[in-house]
């Protein structure tokens, strides 16, 4: 059975688990001091010093998994300010090309919606026009852009994204 939930949650969940964890834990560690406290050490020995081996080893564990969540985090973060950044890098491409192309706010509106996956009929329906209307400015995106069809015209726009990491890009301005 596979669960989604959903990632503020994921973290929110573990980092309830941990805080249980560390409850469990000082319990635990608070119980061993208790029994040494007591002279229980020399009466129960074995017992006294594996429970005392299981409540430090679970202080390890609760250290470790503290981490990697801190770890998990932070890398989350850098992975969505790098989509962060590639979705400005492809905006701001698509719009050079726009201007370069001179294309009309129609034909943007039609190259934008290309761009995001949508066919003919879903373009027409979104824009509230005909499909000959939409086909005819595809037509003249294609020709001002110098390109055969959609294909051809999302591969001109992302070629660009990978000429350069988008973090260097992002922190320095676009280069060009």
């Amino acid at each position: 059975m596979n669960i989604s939930i959903p990632r503020p949650t994921r973290t929110i969940v573990l980092a309830g688990l941990i805080a249980v964890q560390v409850l469990c834990a000082a319990f635990f560690l608070w119980d061993a001091a208790d029994d040494y406290a007591e002279g229980a050490a020399d009466a129960e020995g074995l017992h006294l010093e594996v429970e005392t081996l299981a409540t430090l080893s679970l202080i390890l564990a609760i250290g470790l998994e503290a981490g990697l969540l801190v770890r998990l985090i932070r890398r989350e973060a850098h992975m969505i300010r790098g989509l962060s950044a590639a979705a400005r890098a492809l905006h701001e491409i698509i719009d050079e090309y726009f201007a370069v192309w001179k294309l009309t706010p129609a034909e943007q509106d039609v190259a934008t919606f290309l761009i995001k996956g949508a066919d003919i009929a879903e373009i027409a329906r979104l824009r509230g026009s005909a499909e000959g209307t939409v086909k005819a400015h595809l037509n003249a995106i294609y020709r001002k852009a110098g390109v055969s069809g959609r294909p051809a015209l999302i591969s001109l726009l992302i070629e660009d994204l990978m000429t350069e990491p988008l973090l260097k890009r992002e922190a320095g301005g676009r280069s060009g």
